[in-house]
């Protein structure tokens, strides 16, 4: 049985069989991926099955653009194996030659004509994502490998230690995520393993930062590379995990979770009327111990307010302190403030990658 990469053999193997074509009857039956596919999966082998056993050592197909690897042949079928997956995303293109210096069978028939596929891999999984921000510590949930499920996914896991990191990205095993205890029941209405969302983006961006990346909201191939190798040498989150609730219900308030437990709960004012905090989830993108923020009032006029520990999480709005005579309710034209001693304790935890949320 052929076996590339430890995955199962590729349904385009099975007709490795097949009786002999007649003489001059010598063509390609099938090309896996297929031609125009624009979601293939990178780690898998591309197999080229013909009507009858191929001659040993007969010339090979050629790959534009060429990728290190290997072609063998058996039976009806020839399988090109690259020494690592494609890349994500990456245009490939197969030319299976005809004529006398092209693809011939064990009984010396050339084949009928040339023929051309091209296809695309698609991208790295989500779900890969999630399991090595988990696996790193950098979501409220972890995650553990295993072996649940299917036959398949069971042998796959076996084969596991046998797979670079790029295989598994696109092809992640089985395993499972476990919520760390001890956060409000808000947090886990945000999560989805299979698709983009909030929390795996505020993982990325906290990853980003502790390695020293440009924070962005979707995972680069840059992103993708650097969790490769935090994943092999076990470089977990430094600086533990944060979610924090701004509450519009009088009083007012700041709740801030650190690694499952409160660690902050203060009063806190939002945005007036003309100028609300908005609702919703986002992380920290930008943080500065003390800076003049500028802008405009509502009447016009503008702003220059020195304020300090401030940590922005959606546009102009920020968590920071601001000197009020008292707090707990609609002060602000947008921003989270704090009193002094509340906003230098908060600071520490909202780190880049934190989530926020508005709500109430």
């Amino acid at each position: 049985m052929l076996v590339a990469h430890g995955h199962a053999r590729h349904p385009a193997q099975e007709t490795a069989q097949s009786a002999p074509g007649k003489p001059g009857s010598f063509k390609v039956d099938s090309i896996s991926p297929v031609s125009g596919q624009r979601r293939a999966n990178g780690s898998f082998p591309i197999t080229v099955s013909f009507n009858a056993p191929v001659a040993p050592n007969t010339p090979q197909p050629q790959l534009k653009p060429a990728v290190p690897g290997n072609w063998s042949e058996f039976g009806n079928v020839m399988t090109f194996t690259p020494d690592s997956p494609f890349k994500p995303g990456e245009r490939i293109s197969v030319l299976i030659p005809a004529g006398a210096t092209g693809v011939h069978s064990a009984n010396g028939v050339t084949l009928t004509k040339t023929v051309t596929d091209r296809f695309t891999t698609g991208g790295y999984s989500s779900l890969r994502l999630a399991q090595l921000l988990g696996e790193l510590g950098f979501l409220p949930l972890h995650w553990t490998p295993g072996s649940e499920g299917s036959l398949a996914e069971a042998e796959r896991t076996t084969n596991t230690a046998a797979l670079s990191q790029a295989d598994l990205a696109f092809s992640p095993p089985p395993g499972s995520f476990r919520w760390e205890p001890g956060y409000p029941g808000m947090i886990r209405t945000f999560w989805n393993p299979n698709k983009p969302n909030v929390i795996i983006t505020g993982a990325m961006m906290a990853f980003e930062s502790q390695h020293g990346m440009t924070l962005n909201e979707t995972p680069t191939p840059k992103l993708w590379s650097a969790l490769f190798q935090a994943a092999k040498k076990q470089q977990r989150n430094k600086v533990g995990y944060t979610y924090a609730i701004a509450s519009k219900n009088l009083p007012e308030t700041l709740t801030i979770w650190h690694d499952g437990r409160i660690v902050e709960r203060t009063l806190a004012n939002t945005g007036i009327p003309v100028s609300p905090t908005v609702d919703g989830t986002f992380p920290v993108y930008l943080r500065f111990r003390f800076q003049i923020m500028r802008g405009t009032n509502p009447d016009g006029s503008s702003y220059a307010d020195p304020v300090s520990w401030v940590s922005y999480f959606n546009g102009g709005d920020a968590v920071h302190y601001f000197p009020r005579g008292s707090y707990g309710f609609q002060q602000s034209l947008g921003c989270v403030e704090l009193p002094w001693n509340s906003a230098e304790h908060a600071y520490p935890y909202l780190t880049y990658g934190s989530l926020v949320t508005v709500t109430g």
